[in-house]
């Protein structure tokens, strides 16, 4: 049976995997500051709109927040988060262990907003507290919305107002870009947010991220190397990611992430079962009997378990990627019918 748990199960697209192969036994300077790498960051550049920007390749997601996080924050300065972000819930501790707070608020829908993120301004007002300093968003966020440019905009100005900086996790960004509501452009991300990232290892590559970061961050590369993020062999995110983002191989890949995961969506909806969340992209949250459940997993489904309902019905993740079959999908909708 296939695997939802995730969109990162499988390795890589074939022409990323293609591409490494071309350029295996060509010899470069390592630590990033090869030929590969610096046509990447251009094109990045170049998409962005941003001829400025500084880019940087790291391998993953949580290495990218800690090391982006602890190299803009003052000792005494902390981080605005909503409760259900990744840097709160699923990296272990990381920026903490950086000597950072992470400062949640409560969000039913994942996304911040100026009023939730003033309630943590105001509530830290003495030297007795920390500082916060940026505000950490995702696109798409942890339950799978997504953030329009009205709403971005609006977290830009009071960020502006408050002086604070706005952090965007772009893990999953490939399939917030590419959702029908999304009006969103990479020009627009680097506009309006200090930093963020285009998420290569759940769109495609074996492994990587994309740092773009708009205001100028001084040494920054002393900060990855401190913290172990500088990858000897930095020429295998240059060469992936510029393979990826040709041709708009890049959104063709979300843009099927999306609509087997709206494949699944319909379906499920049209057994009868409830999404608590709706939401726009690859992640789902059907809520479902726990003998259902239990009967799926049987089967030999694998989903991540959300969150329980009720002593007897269960919210379950279901993650596509760009690699799902569409027969997959089909498989789990007729199984989950007979269940």
């Amino acid at each position: 049976m296939y695997s939802f748990r995730n969109d990162y199960s499988e390795g890589a697209h074939p022409k990323v995997l293609e591409a490494l192969h071309e350029t295996n036994l060509v010899q470069t300077c390592g630590y990033g500051l090869d030929p590969f790498c610096s046509e990447a960051a251009q094109l990045i550049r170049t998409l962005c709109a941003a001829p400025e920007a500084d880019v940087h390749f790291l391998v993953g997601g949580t290495q990218t927040n800690l090391v982006v996080l602890d190299a803009l924050l003052a000792s005494y300065e902390s981080v605005i988060a909503a409760h259900t972000g990744h840097i709160n819930v699923h990296e272990t501790g990381a920026i903490e262990a950086t000597g950072h707070k992470v400062c949640t608020v409560f969000s039913p829908d994942g996304k911040l907003t100026p009023a939730l993120v003033d309630t943590v301004v105001q509530g830290h007002s003495s030297e007795h507290m920390v500082l916060p300093r940026v505000v950490y968003v995702s696109d798409t966020t942890e339950v799978g919305t997504i953030y329009t440019k009205a709403e971005l905009k609006a977290l830009r100005d009071y960020c502006d107002n408050h002086g604070l900086l706005l952090f965007l996790d772009g893990a999953r960004l490939g399939t917030a870009l590419t959702s029908p509501v999304n009006d969103l452009t990479l020009a627009d991300l680097a506009r309006l947010t200090d930093a963020f990232y285009i998420g290569g290892t759940k769109n495609g590559l074996l492994f990587g991220e994309a740092l773009v970061m708009t205001t100028p961050c001084s040494h920054f590369r002393w900060h990855m190397k401190q913290r172990g993020a500088i990858l000897a062999k930095g020429r295998l995110l240059g060469v992936q990611f510029k393979a990826i983002l040709e041709n708009n191989l890049y959104f063709d890949l979300a843009r099927h992430a999306n609509d087997l995961a709206f494949r699944l969506r319909d379906g499920i909806t049209a057994l009868g079962y409830a999404f608590p969340v709706p939401s726009p992209s690859n992640q789902q949250f059907p809520v479902l009997p726990n003998t259902v459940v239990s009967r799926l997993q049987e089967m030999g489904y694998e989903f991540e378990i959300d969150h329980a309902v009720d002593q007897e019905n269960t919210c379950i993740r279901l993650v596509t990627s760009w690699a799902t079959p569409e027969q997959a999908v089909e498989d789990f909708l007729h199984d989950l019918a007979k269940c």
